[in-house]
């Protein structure tokens, strides 16, 4: 190769070089590179679910909840576990049979992972109404829910599950809410706690509450924008593919007026 053509190739190299460590010192944002993803929320997340079964517990303030969970598992690592006394099927036939005067077999029963006393680790642990709320049994709950409060992140409750927490002293100073339908008797089991009307679902630090039934649906949805990594884009997707209009107001709630439920707090 003659003299000229190396000198021209050499300097075309050094020019190519110099344009190199320059680009290296721009940092990622101005030269166009993607930055890494902050994890900053995802690692505050909670990651292991706790639901309680207790007796005569609402299918669907467990399932409506869980489905929607269930659709987050999808996008991040979540655990489950379900709490009842034993590990036989709980039930959620009427505790007395006054509450079953046509005899129906039409109780579904779900099998628990683990016991109470087995006190699994957990960082949400999910409280469902029904007539479970009305028992005049539910030592094992109320001692479990006192025990494992002060370890959670979260504490969630669905419907009158309001009242079986409250009976636990768990929401005492917390705004929360409940079935607008039940609730002259739910509040009445928490004169200590601030009650809420109207409102759908209630946000108080790390106590949740959600009023009647399909309500925790739409406190689930709120939950999964608020705490994890590309929250609202998943919750989307999931109402989506259940077909379900999220409720996005808290305080959208016309079965306050419906059950003459006065405004409070």
């Amino acid at each position: 190769m003659a003299p000229r053509s190396i000198l021209f190739l050499h300097r075309k190299f050094s020019v190519a070089s110099a344009l190199l460590f320059s680009l290296s010192l721009i940092s990622p944002a101005v030269g166009g590179a993607i930055p890494p993803r902050s994890d900053s929320k995802s690692c505050n997340s909670p990651r292991r679910f706790g639901f309680l079964l207790p007796r005569s517990f609402s299918v669907l303030d467990v399932f409506g909840p869980l489905e929607v969970l269930q659709a987050l598992s999808r996008q991040t690592h979540l655990e489950l576990a379900l709490l009842s006394r034993t590990l036989d099927p709980a039930s959620t036939a009427p505790v007395a049979a006054g509450m079953n005067k046509f005899n129906s077999s039409f109780y579904p029963t779900v099998v628990p992972t683990y016991t109470y006393a087995d006190d699994p680790p957990i960082d949400v642990l999910v409280i469902p109404g029904g007539a479970a709320a009305r028992s005049p049994d539910l030592g094992p709950e109320i001692d479990y829910i006192k025990k494992v409060f002060p370890k959670l992140q979260y504490l969630i409750t669905i419907c009158t599950g309001a009242g079986i927490a409250a009976q636990a002293g768990v929401l005492d100073g917390h705004r929360a809410t409940t079935n607008k339908a039940a609730w002259a008797s739910m509040t009445a089991m928490g004169p200590e706690v601030k009650w809420v009307s109207p409102a759908r679902w209630v946000e108080d630090g790390k106590v949740w509450t959600s009023s009647g039934v399909t309500a925790g649906i739409d406190l689930a949805f709120e939950f999964i924008k608020q705490k994890y990594e590309n929250g609202t884009a998943i919750a989307e997707s999931a109402a989506g593919s259940l077909e379900h209009t999220i409720i996005t107001d808290w305080r959208d709630d016309p079965w306050s007026a419906r059950f003459n439920v006065p405004v409070s707090n």
